[in-house]
């Protein structure tokens, strides 16, 4: 690769934190780690923190990315290509000596690691005049200021982003215009039991995944795609009016869109069901009142475990008295409100509640607690999923055994996170990884029910 068409990428410490194997992920090209980005991964790695572990992956990985260089190949670049699991990193990977960076009155006070960072990439470029340097970092406003430092190209990560543009989401169900039968030519229809199942032109639906819903503007059709090839869908016939009849722990659904996700909610072949939305659009009351019905009516898991990320992501719980359920009622009181709401009718809802948390085994976790278990006959909610990475994630749903359900709910338009957008929060990328999986349903609620004061400010604030 000659110097014209090579590229830098010098990568920021919550790179690595947010993925501790992202220095693999650059194709041919040529990785810097700055020497303070090692440092702060030392200062991160033995803190009692979730984030720690992934600080800990990351020295490991590259320490054995580097282990068999000399000091002089660590500087210069080492390939990436001998290292094991490697398949598709062909470029190098090198540290960068910032400490040797000097002061002066026209660069960034070096005291602060973020502008060591930044200077790096800068000394790069007057080393390397004919190549791309790219700081790449998740920290916006470290963008801004190395763009204003004089640094050519800034880049946010994006290998785990798997759409541009929040808008190219899928929201789980198609919404037809006109009569959905009017544009259906040849349809088989088939009876099995109560259920009726249709094949119909694969050309009437050319884009479909599994267990998406369709609903047109009749408000009498409703099906969900069951099944596909290059010839056919496989329709499950729902039907408009028999959805809005769904009911769980007394709850009905107010729209079609809760209906749709009541019918993935109350499904037991569904192990994941991820619902998004507007504040106010019903997601936990609907993810509470489905599992109490198939818990306590029907039978069919033995626990509800609700769990949320909490502003420290998931780290210490702290040493106060108490135990965990209670030191994690504060950020759970979506769920107490939601278990008020579904009693408020009772003669004693206080006694209710008791009960009801006894009776449906309601667990009330920390995500700490999490990471290692292996979870069997439950139904595991997980609120504000939103500010959860990718890799977060993945480690929770990972832990779910045999005969367990996963509701993930949140709004992406409220994240909390200082490094997470719409785009690349790990609920955007569930939802686009997991679309065509058999034994999974999205669903996006649409439409504000709390009360119109929260609609008109969904809409208008």
């Amino acid at each position: 690769m000659t110097e014209t068409t090579s590229k830098y990428y010098l990568l920021d410490t919550n790179i690595l934190l947010h993925e501790p194997l992202a220095f693999l992920n650059f194709d041919e090209h040529n990785v810097v780690i700055p020497m303070v980005v090692l440092e702060e991964l030392d200062n991160i790695k033995d803190r009692h923190k979730d984030v720690s572990r992934e600080a800990r992956v990351a020295i490991r990985s590259l320490e054995d990315a580097l282990k068999d260089a000399s000091p002089e190949e660590i500087l210069e670049g080492v390939s990436l290509s001998r290292m094991q699991g490697a398949h598709h990193a062909e470029g190098t990977l090198a540290i960068f000596p910032d400490y040797q960076l000097k002061q002066t009155d026209s660069v960034l006070n070096l005291s602060e690691n973020d502008h060591r960072i930044i200077q790096a990439a800068i000394e790069l470029q007057k080393r390397h005049k004919n190549a791309k340097i790219v700081l790449v970092t998740k920290d916006i406003n470290m963008r801004l200021k190395a763009k204003g430092a004089g640094v050519k190209y800034v880049e946010d990560y994006r290998t785990d982003q798997l759409i541009d543009d929040i808008r190219f989401l899928s929201k789980g169900f198609v919404e037809l215009e006109g009569d959905f039968w009017q544009n259906v030519g040849e349809v088989t229809s088939v009876q099995e039991g109560r259920e009726t199942f249709h094949e119909v032109e694969r050309e009437v639906l050319p884009t479909v995944f599994r267990n998406q819903y369709l609903i047109d503007e009749t408000e009498l059709f409703a099906a969900k795609v069951v099944g596909y090839d290059e010839q056919h869908v496989r329709l499950h016939d729902l039907g408009f009016e028999r959805m809005m009849s769904y009911h769980a722990w007394g709850i009905h659904p107010k729209n079609i869109y809760q209906a749709m996700a009541m019918n993935a909610l109350l499904d037991p072949s569904i192990d994941l069901v991820i619902l998004t939305g507007p504040a106010g659009s019903g997601k936990t009351l609907l993810a509470l009142a489905s599992a109490l019905e198939l818990v306590i009516e029907q039978g069919i898991y033995e626990k509800i475990i609700v769990t949320r990320n909490t502003p420290e992501i998931a780290e210490s719980i702290g040493y106060l008295p108490g135990t965990e359920e209670e030191k994690m009622a504060p950020w759970l009181a979506a769920i107490t409100d939601s278990l008020e709401v579904l009693h408020k009718n009772d003669e004693s809802m206080e006694s209710s509640l008791n009960y009801i948390m006894n009776k449906a085994n309601i667990q009330f976790k920390s995500l700490n607690f999490m990471r290692g278990r292996s979870i069997q006959n439950a139904i595991v909610l997980l609120d504000e999923s939103q500010n959860l990475t990718a890799s977060q994630l993945k480690t929770i749903i990972t832990r779910c055994g045999t005969g367990t359900k996963i509701i993930c709910s949140g709004n992406l338009a409220q994240i909390d996170s200082y490094y997470l957008t719409a785009v690349t929060s790990g609920l955007t990328y569930i939802v686009e990884r997991f679309k065509d999986y058999p034994g999974s349903a999205t669903v996006n609620l649409n439409g504000v029910v709390r009360s119109s004061l929260a609609q008109y400010a969904e809409e208008n604030l």
